[in-house]
Order: structure tokens, then sequence, then C-alpha cells
């Protein structure tokens, strides 16, 4: 009787990708000069394990790279070798390795051959006591083309973008290195870039702009040329003729792009047994439901601490850490489809459960006081299994905060700058959905701190400050929503240089403006204050598409900075987009959900509050502030029971620093709802954000708050809504 195997595949990739991490953190956290057996140990064992199950599974590659990483681990837990940074940089390259080797089983993706051979020879060559210097470099096999200075040329197909986006993105890759750009038949853009940079850099930017699981990335090789001279390294005119690369397309990759790559993805690559890669990429790993989820750690920190660490009880943190470890053999795994059936099925229970209670309430409580009581306790036992449910789908903060030391540890490194990365609140939950779309802005905040915030040491001590800069991660719970915070000690923001470049750029900006005020302009679309232009940042791209990103998560985010001191951005998100505390509001027949955490207060206005400003509406007076008056009645075309705000209500809203009066017929109440997609259901409805289904069975649309406050002219040809 013959086992299935590839049932387990998944469980192997989900462990192996959770030992990675565990290795990295405990890299990152290593002290080189007495380092700790136990950790030492650790690293070990996560890469035994490894080993053992790329074996089990046939992964030959994977076992032959971890062999020797295990090997040189094991003379220096046993003494026999001293650790060196040399060793822990050595221990990170392979990590990265071993991950883009699982990636490549696991989706297809593109493995860099030469990267695998040079970290393996690196390895064999620290094992015999020798320097990476002395390292040879891996041979055989079609060579990737390595230009001068270590560039290489990358084909970049993109999926279907909008003309602006390619031209924005096409502006940020061109500070990596020369880029040239066309369009496919099909009317695809393609790009080709030329670039010393590691291609994590490339992807990062890209995924500002499109979904990188669309992206296809390949890399020239060498053809067969018989010197350097009529190779030309693919970056000279000789390396192939123009008029052979306008007939083959191949922009100088291969004849056949695509069959040569399907080839090397059914032979593995040209370097392991063939494998055929499991068409998992819809279903993400079913461990990352878990806590401690495998962070992909791109990121690493001069130095990186949690809470733990400030108070100086290092020993009692590791002990803490040992244990957590322990307690792991008590979690499962599931897949988070089978979380997402329970959610919606218990979200189902929850509108029954709202019916029921709707229809009891119109029974006379004398008479049927056990089956009203019988209802009451079910509502309560409803909402505590509805929390429960919902904790589920909540994953810890560590699993973002995690990405980040080894990230800051290299950039900070490439700057030449000095960074102690701190943690606070790792342990706050959000959304398992947010938690991957919070990922992007937060990289992108991280490295705009390290490159514009934090100084360069001279000028530290020049300022009587330490040397190493701190940069600090935080998050908390503040009410229904998450505060995360990135905070800098570094030199702050300008308000002065960014209003010079603001009248620069001829936006209607005074002298006048609030701090706030000055610091929002640092999102606007192209605006950059960077007096060189890196490959970090300093483009003017990245800070308006991540204010963007958090926007469409219903977040906020702020800016508070002070001169010589540092800056702190804050970001606020709610806990969930899978169920939300709403008020229920009608406007003629129809009924509209309000998100609660929108609503600041409801009140009747009088007629002498109202004014009307010729040509932009009505404004409303409330405790000396003028607000517009937006009658939601005309913006979604609906015959409403009253036309005079003052004989109805008005619904009081902020959402990112700005305020609005709602003129609606009356309000119903408040209530706990299930969010329905309407986009992928229906379609997209300007001003709707979602839909419910209420009591009584009907449904009703949620308003997208933001988007009605971002329109100040609601009622002209210029609204979001016309």
């Amino acid at each position: 009787m013959s086992i299935d195997m590839s049932q387990f595949f998944q469980v192997f990739f989900d462990e192996a990708e959770e030992g990675l991490a565990e290795m990295e953190k405990l890299l990152l956290a290593v002290n080189v000069a007495s380092p700790d057996p136990e950790d030492l140990n650790a690293v070990f064992r996560a890469a035994h394990s490894i080993k053992g199950g790329s074996s089990t599974f046939g992964l030959t590659d994977i076992a032959e790279v971890t062999h020797v990483l295990e090997s040189l681990l094991d003379r220096i837990r046993q003494g026999q070798m001293k650790l060196t940074s040399e060793h822990v940089d050595a221990f990170l390259a392979a990590k990265d390795v071993l991950k883009s080797m699982l990636d490549g089983h696991k989706h297809g993706a593109e493995v860099d051959q030469d990267a695998v051979g040079d970290v393996r020879m690196l390895l064999e060559a620290l094992s015999q006591g020798k320097s990476s210097s002395a390292a040879p470099k891996a041979e055989g096999g079609a060579a990737v083309v390595v230009g001068p200075g270590g560039v290489r040329r990358y084909r970049l197909d993109m999926p279907e973008i909008a003309d602006k986006d390619a031209e924005a993105l096409a502006d940020e890759l061109s500070m990596l290195g020369k880029l040239e750009k066309s369009k496919s038949p099909e009317g695809k853009w393609i790009f080709i870039l030329d670039t010393a940079e590691p291609i994590d850099d490339v992807v990062a930017i890209c995924a500002f702009i499109v979904n990188v699981a669309d992206l296809k990335i390949s890399q020239a090789v060498e053809t067969a040329k018989s010197s350097d001279e009529e190779r030309g390294y693919g970056f000279f005119d000789n390396f192939v003729t123009q008029e052979e690369r306008e007939r083959t397309q191949g922009y100088g990759f291969f004849d056949n792009h695509t069959a040569i790559e399907d080839k090397e993805r059914e032979q593995g690559y040209g370097f392991f047994a063939p494998f055929v890669p499991l068409d998992i990429s819809a279903k993400k790993a079913d461990g990352e439901a878990h806590a401690g989820g495998a962070g992909n750690g791109n990121g690493n920190g001069n130095g990186h601490h949690d809470d733990g660490h400030l108070q100086g009880d290092h020993g009692g943190e590791k002990r803490a850490a040992k244990g957590g470890t322990g307690q792991e053999s008590s979690s499962i795994r599931v897949s988070i489809e089978k979380v997402d059936q329970l959610i919606n099925l218990v979200g189902e229970l929850v509108i029954t459960q709202a019916m029921i209670e709707q229809r009891v309430g119109k029974l006379d409580p004398m008479h049927h006081e056990h089956l009203l009581n019988s209802v009451s306790q079910l509502s309560r036992n409803t909402r505590d299994l509805q929390e429960s449910v919902m904790s589920i789908r909540m994953m810890p903060m560590d699993y973002v905060f995690s990405r980040f030391p080894r990230m800051v540890r290299d950039l900070a490194h490439k700057l030449g700058k000095q960074v102690e990365f701190v943690t606070h609140g790792a342990a706050t939950e959000l959304d398992k959905g947010l938690i991957e779309r919070i990922v992007d802005p937060l990289t992108h905040l991280v490295r705009n701190s390290i490159d514009h915030g934090i100084e360069q040491p001279e000028a530290r001590r020049a300022a009587g400050k330490g040397e190493a800069g701190v940069l600090s991660l935080s998050a908390e719970h503040q009410g229904g929503n998450i505060i995360i915070e990135v905070t800098d000690d570094g030199g702050g923001l300008n308000r002065d240089k960014i209003l010079a470049k603001a009248k620069q750029q001829g936006m209607p900006v005074t002298d006048s403006l609030t701090d706030a005020e000055v610091w929002q302009l640092i999102f606007e679309p192209g605006f950059s204050t960077a007096e060189q232009v890196t490959d970090v940042s300093g483009r003017g791209v990245g800070m308006d598409v991540v204010k963007r990103n958090i926007l469409a998560m219903g977040g906020a985010v702020d800016i508070r900075s002070s001169k010589g001191f540092g800056t702190t951005i804050s970001i606020s998100l709610p806990l969930t987009l899978a169920i939300l505390d709403g008020m229920s509001i009608r406007i003629g027949e129809e009924v509209y959900i309000l998100p609660l955490g929108y609503v600041v207060e409801s009140l009747q206005p009088l007629p002498q509050d109202i004014k009307e400003i010729s040509g932009q509406g009505k404004v409303l007076r409330v405790r000396g502030e003028y607000l517009p008056l937006i009658p939601l009645y005309q913006i979604f075309n609906i015959e409403p029971s009253f036309t005079d705000p003052s004989q109805g209500l008005v619904v009081i809203l902020e959402s990112d620093g700005k305020k609005a009066a709602l003129f609606v017929d009356d309000l119903i109440g408040q209530q706990q709802i299930v969010v329905k997609n309407l986009e992928s259901n229906y379609r997209k409805v300007a001003g709707i954000s979602g839909a419910t289904i209420l009591g009584d069975g009907g449904v009703a649309l949620i308003v997208d708050v933001a988007a009605l406050l971002r329109s100040s002219r609601q009622l002209n040809d210029e609204s979001v809504f016309s």
C-alpha cells in the first residue's frame, strides 16, 4: 500500500518557514562574543529539522544546503570553532537562499542558482576555517549574467495596470539602475532593468503598485560565446544584435523564453531532481493563523529589542521565550479556508439571532416572559460565540514586527548609520486580513525613517545625541481600533523646507497652515524634500500610496514631529473588517448603516444654525464651528421624509481629522453587523463600502464615510459620487 506524500507537503512548507523565521530571530539577537549555547542548539535544531523534512520529500537541493549549514553549526556549538560575525552573516545568507528554494518548490518561483552555489561554497569554506573571501564561486550550468559592479539584468512582465501607474513605477525603478520599457502585443508593460540592487528591493517597489503574485520576473543568463568581449555580459550592444532582439522579442534573455522557463521548472532548475510544484499559491500557509508565524524577515537591526529588553531582564525574557516554545505543541493547524467558513456561519447565526429578537420584540412580556428570557440568553451566548470565533482570525502584531529587524540591520549598514530597533506591544492582535495588508505601508515608513529621519553618527554627535538612533514600532488598542506608531529620534520634519517645496510644485499653501496640515503635504503624490534621490527613498511615490492603502482599510494616518527630536507616524485601523458596530439611520423608506467609529454625536439643529453658502450648499454651526451639511437623500437620490434639516436629525461624523454633518430623517439604533462584500456579489457602488442583512431580512448598505467626507462639494459635478 502506497502513501500519498503530497498531502504532507503543505505541513512541511509551513514548518520549514517557521524554522527559518526562528533561526533568523535567534541569529539577529545572538551575542557573537558570548553566544548562548541554547540559542546555538535551537538554530542547529531548526536546520536539522528542515534537512530531515526535505530529504523525506525528495527535495535534495534543500537537503544538500542544510547539510553543509548543519555541519558548520555543529562544529560551532561543540566548541570546535568560535562564532564570528562572518558566520552570522553567512547563516543569514543561507536562510535567504533556503527561503527562495522553498518558494521555488512551493509556488514555482524563480531560484537564483548562483546564489545557492555561492552560499554553499561559502559555508564549506567557513567549515574548513577559511574566510568568506576565499570561498570559490559556483560554476557550471547557465551562469547568470553579472556585469561590472555586480549589475544584473532583469525582465519584469507586468500584469494589466494603468499607464499612469506604469509611469510612476518606471520612475521609481529607474532610480535602481538603467531601465527600458515597452509594451507586449497584448498591451502589457515590460520593463528591462539593469541594476546592482538585490531583487528584494525591486519586488518591494513593485508591491506598491501591483500584486506581486501577478508579477513575473526573469533574469538574463549568459549565452555560449567564446569570450567576454563577445558575450558583453548582456549590457553592451554586441550581446545580441538589435535585429536579433527585435526578431526574438526575448530582450536578450532566451530565444524561446517561455519554453525554457517551463523546462527549467519541470527539471528542477537544473540542479535537483524533477519536482512538480504544488498548485497551492491560492492557499495560504495553514499555519499563518499561528501567532508566531513565519515572518519572512527581510530585515535586520543593529540592535533589536522588545519591551522586555528595556527593563534589562535578559535572562527572564529568555526563560519566557523558551517556555513559550514548549507551549507550541498545544496548538493545531487549521486551514484559513475553514476558519473563514466558520466565521461566515457565525455571521449568519448573528443575523438569524437578530431576526428572532425583532420578532419577539412585539410580544407581550407578561405572557411570554420565559421565551423572552431564553432569547436574551441566546443573544448573550451568540455574542460570546461571535467574539470567540473572531479571535481565531486575530493575529499578534509580532507577525508583522518580526519582519523588520533584518531589514533595519541591512539598511542601516548600507547607509552607514547605527540604528537600535525597538518594538512595543508585539502581542497586540489585529485581523489577519489587515495584518497582511499593513506590511507594505509599514515597510515604506520604516525605510523612510532610517533614510530621512535618523541622522548620520557624526551629525548626531554634533547635535548632542548618541551615535545610534532609535527606531521603534508600537501597537496598542484604543476602543475598537488599533494604533500602530513608527517613531524615530532623528532630525524631525523641516516645516520651512516642506512649505518651500510645496510652493515650488504649485500647491495652494500659505505660511499660516498649522503644523499638522504642513506634515500632511508629504503624502501628496510626487512630493519629496530629499536633496538626493536614492534607491531607498526620495522619489515622492511611496508616501501617497501608503496613505491611500491605509484609507482603503478604513484607517487614518497622522504625523507628529518636532525639529531636532524626531517624528512619529501614527496609523489607526479597525480591529477587523468582518464585523463592526454600526448606527442604523433612515432616509425615506431606506435604511443605511454608519460605522460607529466615525460617529461623534447626533442632534436636531435649530433653524438659525443652518446657513447657506452660494454655490456650495449649506453649513451647520455646532458650538461655534461651521461644518458642511451633507443631505444624504440628494447624494443617493432618495425621496426623504423631510427636506428641512431642522425637522430631521444630523449625525456629526469625523474621518481623517475632517468633520461633517450628515442630514438624515431618523436614527433607528445601534447594533453589531456582519459586513458583506458588495463588490464581489454585485458591483462597486460609489459611496458604499459594503452591505449587511438586517433582523427583518432586508439588506442595508454601509455608507463609506471616509469617501463621503473627502467630498467637500458633495452636490456639484466634482463630487466623488457623480
